[in-house]
């Protein structure tokens, strides 16, 4: 393997860490303030940590960039995006009042597996390995999350929805990122999705001083670190990486996110829990197993920011 490969590898898992732990620091954010209050907030901070890159790297785009894309081009796919990424962020953010930090990692992963199944209503080819994965991670999600009684808890079902969500926002993305700059999107649909939580905090939630003096560091990770960070690896490390080692890396995520709830809020799930998330694991890799048949420049690699 090429030293540029090993790092980016490095890099993306990195990101993967960075965003699993980022459902602790939601997890603790729902102890202290209202769902749309604490992801208005965190959204505002993450379109805030884009502008440097957007300062140091907007003249050389402007070189390079051989996009057609107007200011109303741009603001409309990101209002859009930004829609789809309210209504991913609402529910896995008030299914974390109701589930663990380690379920809603691996539920939300799904999201790997719902992208290529939605993708056959674009017209997209599905691979028969994506069926495979797709029964595998069913099997998975059985045992994490259906209990004796043969019923999901109401958090872990506003889990599964954000996930659908979240494979929507990650199509939504794939069709914009082809005609507008990519930094300027993410920032436009971070503003879109933080002022449309905010004003749904104004209405439904109480917003105290005291309780946001509670989550000023789950506020800065979630915000900045899993924002404009995370963002500026991910971009950095994918330019070298194969789409397999980036399969693999991002679907780590969810394993990161278990481990953050284990270390930092003592979560524990019952040995068929355990044996839920590894099968999931098992068939969001097997979804993407034409990613790892693909070579960087057939690849088409789109991840989405937790």
């Amino acid at each position: 393997m090429k030293k540029e490969e090993v790092k980016s590898s490095a890099l993306l898992l990195l990101t993967a860490a960075i965003w699993g732990f980022a459902f602790v620091a939601q997890r603790v954010g729902t102890m202290h303030v209202g769902a749309f209050t604490f992801t208005g907030l965190r959204f505002a901070l993450g379109s805030l940590s884009l502008l440097p890159i957007v300062i140091f790297t907007g003249r050389r785009r402007e070189k390079s960039n051989n996009k057609v894309e107007t200011k109303s081009s741009f603001v409309t796919a990101g209002i859009i995006a930004g829609s789809a990424l309210f209504t991913a962020a609402s529910f896995q953010q008030i299914g974390l009042i109701y589930t663990t930090a380690g379920k809603a990692g691996f539920i939300t992963g799904l999201y790997i597996v719902f992208v290529p199944i939605l993708g056959i209503f674009l017209k997209q080819k599905t691979h028969v390995t994506t069926w495979l994965g797709v029964f595998v991670a069913i099997i998975g999600l059985y045992f994490l999350s259906v209990n004796e009684g043969f019923y999901i808890e109401l958090g872990d079902w506003l889990e599964i929805i954000g996930a659908v969500f979240w494979a929507v926002h990650i199509l939504v993305i794939d069709h914009f990122a082809k005609k507008v700059d990519a930094v300027k999107l993410s920032i436009m649909q971070f503003v879109t999705c933080s002022a449309l939580s905010l004003m749904a905090a104004l209405i439904f939630e109480d917003i105290s001083i005291a309780a946001l003096s509670q989550i000023v560091i789950p506020l800065l990770y979630g915000g900045i670190l899993s924002g404009g960070v995370a963002y500026t690896i991910q971009a950095i490390a994918q330019k070298h990486a194969k789409p397999s080692h980036a399969a693999i890396a991002m679907s780590m995520e969810s394993v990161f996110a278990s481990i953050g709830g284990l270390i930092l809020l003592g979560e524990i799930m019952p040995l068929r829990g355990y044996l839920g998330c590894a099968l999931m694991l098992a068939g969001m890799l097997l979804s993407q197993y034409e990613n790892f048949t693909k070579t960087k420049a057939e690849a088409s690699t789109t991840v989405t920011e937790q």
